[in-house]
């Protein structure tokens, strides 16, 4: 073989080999950057279930519900406003702790490929 058809067989058994990346090649890769935004969060609560104001709502809705009514019926509305008011005071808590939630800013970033 004569030394240029040497030199165009080594060069195509590099590219096939994936060893050569020539300009055409080069232009087809990827390029990531980074995209950072600030994000307001809001801080958890720490009884972020309302249990107090489930248990407390609980016990004043089964109290008055047991002023209500007489046999079968008392006890119908004893559970009926424990039921009531463990949910009217779940809903009170979680408003409270909307009202004094506390929210911070914080700088979160992504890779991104263009």
């Amino acid at each position: 073989m004569n030394p240029p058809m040497i030199r165009n067989t080594a060069f195509a058994a590099a590219l096939l080999a994936g060893l050569f990346t020539g300009p055409a090649l080069a232009q087809s890769t990827r390029h990531t950057r980074t995209v950072c935004e600030d994000v307001v969060v809001r801080d958890q609560p720490k009884d972020k279930h309302q249990i107090a104001g489930t248990a407390i709502g609980a016990v004043a809705g089964g109290l008055l519900g047991h002023q209500v009514g007489g046999g079968k019926g008392k006890t119908l509305a004893t559970v009926g406003g424990a039921v009531a008011g463990g949910y009217a005071g779940k809903k009170v808590q979680e408003h409270q702790q909307d009202k004094r939630a506390n929210t911070h800013v914080e700088r979160r970033c992504r890779e991104v490929r263009d």
